[in-house]
């Protein structure tokens, strides 16, 4: 599936509205993106897909009138390897529901932590993943969706989604592509991925072995992360971390991606115009 947005550039986007907003609302939201020289947002519904029809036109027609890059991650509740049958219902369904409301609210792209190794060996969990994102496309068959669905990259052991499982996946479903969570490759491996040359790695891997279309419709994260032997424990302030976002910034830059990269970090439009400045300082 080509995404029917055709990206030119990387476009740097806040992880839900700019802290700046306050209690205000969507419109004053991107009012504040706007001043920012900001790109985007995503939409956060981790704690569930709680947007009326109102606002996914607001978000819809603020993405259209400013060229504005919309995603949307998940639901935190997702586990298609629950040991209970409801438990992957449900999950089934969030992710199902995230793809619909993104797609109103004009997104082309969605993102969620899609399991738990639940002391399973990788392939079993694997094939259960593989089953459930069959079932999801089931779903969405009827429904008009134009949303790449995407595993993100996952910063804990016992978390499904390393850069092998994502790349696998999408080339098992036309419409699956990686959210690559650069932060969370890092936490994973407690330390590595936070080289000029691992990033390239990373992204070199994305071009040959899903196709140049990977890097031309990408999303990804990025924030400060604090991490230990058992991976991630929470994200930082990209200055108060160890993450190389300028290493990052620079092979992204050079292997010429596209797309949104999503800043995480609890300051997250602040950090997310210091991404974009170094950006275009190169």
């Amino acid at each position: 599936m080509q995404s029917n947005i055709k990206f030119d550039k990387l476009n740097f986007i806040t992880a839900g509205m700019p802290l700046r907003t306050g209690k205000g609302s969507y419109p004053e939201a991107f009012g504040i993106l706007k001043e920012m020289n900001l790109d985007g947002m995503e939409l956060e519904f981790v704690h569930g897909i709680r947007i009326n029809d109102a606002s996914k036109e607001i978000v819809a027609s603020a993405a259209k009138e400013n060229n504005f890059v919309i995603t949307a991650h998940g639901p935190f509740y997702i586990n298609l390897n629950s040991k209970e049958r409801e438990k992957i219902n449900a999950s089934v369904q969030r992710i199902v529901d995230t793809a619909i409301a993104a797609s109103q609210a004009g997104a082309f792209s969605i993102t969620y932590h899609a399991a738990f190794y639940m002391g399973g060996d990788k392939e079993t969990v694997y094939n259960q993943v593989k089953f459930q994102h069959e079932r999801i496309f089931e779903f969405l068959e009827d429904k008009k969706t134009n949303v790449w669905i995407r595993p993100e990259t996952t910063g804990k052991a016992t978390q499904w989604g390393d850069l092998d499982e994502v790349i696998r996946l999408s080339n098992d479903f036309e419409k699956v592509l990686p959210c690559i969570d650069f932060s969370h490759l890092h936490a994973r491996t407690n330390g590595e991925f936070n080289t000029y040359d691992e990033f390239s790695r990373i992204l070199e891997r994305l071009g040959k072995e899903i196709g140049q279309y990977a890097l031309d419709n990408f999303h990804g994260h990025l924030a400060g992360i604090e991490y230990g032997e058992k991976g991630e424990k929470q994200h930082l302030i990209i200055e108060k971390s160890d993450m190389n976002y300028k290493d990052l910034l620079r092979a992204m830059k050079e292997f010429g991606v596209k797309g949104a990269l999503v800043c995480e970090s609890p300051n997250i439009e602040d950090d997310c115009k210091l991404f974009k400045d170094y950006y275009y300082s190169l």
